[in-house]
C-alpha cells in the first residue's frame, strides 16, 4: 500500500534553477548558445528556433515584433529567468519594446549592442563594416549602437545580404556558390578600407573562415557569441539568479518547424549533441497566410 502522507507536491524550482532562454529565427542562434554553454556550464538553457517562419531577414519590423512577442511568451511559460534574442533582425525590430514590456519580470538581452562595443574596441582606423540581413541593415540599429559605444567616432559601412543566411541554414556544404555570395558581400567593405567587420547575423560564424579569407587576415571579425555569454553572466549576477557554480547545467530545445530537421541541422551549428527537440505551435506568418489564401 502506498502511503499518501509520504508523497509531496513537486517542489517548484528556485529562480537560480530556472533556464536562460534563447530564441532565433532558425538554427543560427545556436552559435550564440554554443558560447553560452561553454562559458556557463552550470546554467540551464532553453533554445527556441522559429524554423517554421524562417527567414526573418526580409520581413517588415511590425511582423518581426509580433513574432518576438509570441516567442518570448512561449519561453516565459517555460519558466525563463532571462531571455536572449539571438537573432539580429528580431533584436533590431523588437528589443526596445520587449525590454519595456518585460521590465520587472525578466531581463532581455540582444545581439546588436554587445557586438558594437566589441567592434569599437577592435577598430584601429575607425572604419567598421557590417554584413547583415536587409531587415537588420534597414533598421539602423547598428548605426545607433555604434554611435552610443564610440561617441560618433566610428564610420559604419553596411552591406545587406538576403541570400547568405538561407544558404547557410539549408545545411549544404560550403561550395562555390557560398564563396561567391561572401565575395559579393565583402567587396564594398574591402573598397571602404574597413579594418573590423561585424557579422550581423548569427548564421555567419559558420562561414567565418570563408569571410576571413575574403576580407584578409588584417581585418578583425566580430561575432556575438562571446560578448553575449559575458553579458548573460553579468545580468544573472546582478539579478541574483545565477545558478551555483558547482552544478552541471542541462540544455533543451523547442522548434516551430520539423523537430527532426532541426536536430539534424542544429548539431552542426551547436557542435554539441542534440538529443531531442519538442515541437511548439506558432501563428502563421502573413506570407504563409497569403500563400494559403491564394491556393
Amino acid at each position: 500500500m502506498i502511503c499518501l502522507a509520504c508523497h509531496h507536491a513537486p517542489v517548484p524550482p528556485t529562480s537560480q534553477e530556472l533556464p536562460v532562454a534563447v530564441f532565433d529565427s532558425g538554427v543560427g542562434g545556436l552559435t550564440v548558445l554554443h558560447e553560452c554553454l561553454v562559458s556557463l556550464p552550470h546554467e540551464d538553457f532553453l533554445y527556441l528556433g522559429d524554423t517554421a517562419r524562417f527567414p526573418y531577414g526580409d520581413r517588415p519590423p511590425g511582423e518581426l515584433l509580433a513574432f518576438a512577442r509570441e516567442l518570448a511568451g512561449i519561453l516565459l511559460e517555460e519558466g525563463a529567468k532571462l531571455i536572449v534574442v539571438a537573432c539580429n533582425s528580431a533584436t533590431a525590430a523588437a528589443l526596445p519594446a520587449l525590454r519595456e514590456e518585460l521590465a520587472g519580470r525578466v531581463p532581455v538581452i540582444g545581439v546588436v549592442a554587445p557586438e558594437s562595443r566589441l567592434a569599437v574596441a577592435a577598430t584601429r582606423n575607425g572604419r567598421v563594416g557590417l554584413i547583415a540581413t536587409p531587415a537588420t541593415v534597414a533598421s539602423g540599429a547598428y548605426e545607433r549602437a555604434l554611435v552610443e559605444a564610440s561617441g560618433g567616432r566610428v564610420e559604419l559601412n553596411s552591406v545587406a545580404s538576403a541570400e547568405l543566411a538561407p544558404m547557410i541554414q539549408s545545411g549544404g556544404e560550403v561550395d562555390e556558390r557560398t564563396v561567391e555570395c561572401v565575395e559579393r558581400a565583402c567587396a564594398p567593405l574591402r573598397g571602404a578600407g574597413v579594418d573590423t567587420v561585424i557579422l550581423g547575423c548569427t548564421h555567419y560564424p559558420l562561414v567565418r573562415s570563408v569571410l576571413q579569407r575574403t576580407l584578409g587576415r588584417e581585418v578583425e571579425i566580430v561575432s556575438s557569441g562571446e560578448a553575449i555569454a559575458d553579458e548573460v553572466e553579468r545580468e544573472l549576477e546582478v539579478g541574483g539568479v545565477a545558478a551555483p557554480a558547482d552544478r552541471r547545467g542541462a540544455y533543451r530545445f523547442l522548434a516551430s518547424g520539423d523537430p527532426e530537421e532541426f536536430r539534424a541541422l542544429g548539431t552542426r551549428f551547436l557542435q554539441l549533441p542534440i538529443a531531442q527537440v519538442r515541437h511548439v505551435d506558432v501563428a502563421p506568418s502573413e506570407a504563409g497566410v497569403a500563400a494559403g489564401e491564394a491556393a
